[in-house]
């Protein structure tokens, strides 16, 4: 095929009326091809999209430059740092000859440049504390994150309904282990088995043990207050960039249930919250979830007919997701099926498997008369991948070899101290870093246990007092006729028999 009809091609397919992301530069042949770009229409970007590629080909990078322009278009930006390398994106990029040439290249200028960014956290590491409430989730979606059985739903509806009607918060896993103790072992037992129906023994020793591998994973920091509002996620700074929130996960790896129960309970959030706008103006939010199979892992049946039906709609709210992974076959056919970018950066065919299974990954791909692409996907270069996006009509583009924009932030890390300072000058973190414990169901229960035991306590002294008032032969009378009076004089009658008998040893001694 000739270059021209390539060109021509190429300008057609990604020119966009609208507003539109630079991707890169088209490659022919090998060759860059001058001014001739790959870019993305804006006003696809909520249809969602896959990054995909072996490790150290570029994939974070890319991440990193769409985050960027994103950034510059007025658009909010969630990034899932796992490897914790795209917390640079705070600080301005070090001028670098190899930078430049790739970007003259493409045609595009190039300068260093910082974006405002939040840092967050569900864990240890540092940043402004995202939480949420165990009401928040509800009994179905709380139910979906511990993976259980029609029987085991029902007793976690028992517990919220119970404390819907006695208005008692259910904010973090210690209530509602309270709640559920009490309802199955303590004086509520009764109570429920009334007007709700009864917990069995069973059910509630299997949601213990759940709520337990929860904890293990670090759901006692997520779940709690003062709860995370995801309107929060869309500032924009004074020069009307918007904000890139960082939230750092690097300490999460281990914990796959805890991750996947986060990215649902965030994205029903969302989409709880968010305005519909359909697929007018630009998109709100875009999110960015690194290492995507984590979310995938452990992911129970229930938990991914939610994600898939959270993704379907979601993007009639004005947010996109776009999942990064080093084989497209890390996500489930389903979602794979909703995301129109595709970004392929190059994968390695080092076994007779991974040659099968490349050419699956090409077959994902819009045909081209220009590349056997599963050949180009073995061949291609760091910082170079294969694209197709959706056009502003929603067809998809065909595929194109692009040597990919360089980021203009550092393409590094944030020392210890340059997050510390992050997270001080922060206003949102003086807020949500707060510690807040105010009383819900579990202090509530302590409070009536508390006050039982006083009140029998109260009781047993009143006793007492009255029996103070008896008439002294009354209780003499008494006296004589307890137990221990009697045990005493059996006793004594025992060792004076003792001696009498000539036994010198002590009866008393023998029990």
């Amino acid at each position: 095929m000739s270059i021209e009809k390539f060109k021509e091609q190429i300008q057609t397919s990604f020119s966009f009326a609208g507003k539109s992301l630079l991707i890169g530069g088209a490659v022919y042949e090998g060759k860059v091809i001058p001014g001739l770009n790959v870019r993305l229409p804006l006003s696809t970007v909520n249809r969602h999209g896959l990054i995909a590629g072996a490790t150290g080909t570029g994939k974070t990078k890319s991440i990193q430059r769409l985050a960027e322009s994103l950034s510059e278009q007025g658009v909010n930006v969630l990034l899932m740092d796992i490897k914790g390398d795209i917390s640079g994106i705070s600080k301005p990029g070090i001028d670098n000859p190899k930078i430049k040439e790739r970007m003259n290249l493409i045609g595009a200028p190039w300068s260093p440049t910082e974006y405002t960014t939040e840092l967050m956290t569900i864990s240890d590491e540092k940043g402004l504390r995202m939480r949420a409430t165990v009401s928040e989730f509800g009994p179905v979606l709380f139910s979906k994150i511990l993976e259980l059985n029609e029987n085991q739903e029902g007793s976690i509806a028992i517990v919220f309904k119970y404390c819907d009607d006695k208005r008692w918060p259910l904010l973090d896993i210690k209530d509602f282990r309270a709640v559920l103790q009490h309802l199955s072992e303590g004086e509520g037992k009764e109570e429920i088995e009334k007007n709700y129906g009864s917990i069995s023994p069973a059910s509630s020793g299997v949601i213990m043990r759940r709520l337990l591998e929860l904890e293990q994973q670090g759901g006692d920091k997520f779940f709690g207050e003062k709860s995370f509002e995801v309107e929060d996620l869309l500032q924009i700074d004074k020069s009307g960039k918007a904000y890139i929130n960082i939230l750092r996960l690097t300490d999460i790896q281990d914990s796959p249930k805890l991750f996947s129960s986060f990215m649902l309970c965030l994205l029903a959030e969302i989409y709880s919250k968010f305005p519909e706008i359909g697929d007018q103006g630009d998109p709100k939010l875009v999110i960015f979830i690194d290492e995507a199979h984590l979310i995938f892992t452990e992911a129970s049946k229930a938990l991914m007919q939610q994600l898939e039906t959270i993704i379907k709609l979601i993007r009639s709210k004005g947010v996109g997701i776009y999942f990064c992974t080093q084989a497209p076959t890390d996500i489930p056919d389903s979602i794979l099926s909703q995301l129109g970018t595709k970004i392929q950066h190059a994968l390695r065919a080092f076994t007779a498997k991974d040659r099968k299974d490349i050419k699956l990954v090409a077959e994902n791909f819009p045909t081209s008369e220009y590349y056997r692409t599963d050949q180009v996907i073995t061949e291609l270069g760091i910082g170079e991948a294969l694209v197709t996006v959706l056009n502003e009509k929603g067809i998809p583009t065909p595929l194109v070899y692009t040597l990919m924009c360089a980021p203009q932030s550092r393409m590094d890390i944030l020392t210890p101290e340059e997050q510390e300072e992050k997270v001080k000058s922060s206003r949102l973190a003086g807020i949500y870093n707060e510690e807040i414990d105010r009383e819900s169901a579990y202090e509530i229960l302590n409070k009536k246990i508390t006050s039982s035991i006083q009140k029998d306590d109260s009781s047993e002294n009143k006793k007492n007092e009255t029996n103070t008032d008896l008439n002294i032969g009354g209780t003499i009378e008494k006296i004589a006729n307890s137990s221990i009076t009697r045990t005493i004089v059996r006793e004594v009658a025992r060792g004076l028999f003792g001696i009498l008998i000539g036994n010198t040893r002590r009866t008393s001694s023998r029990r």
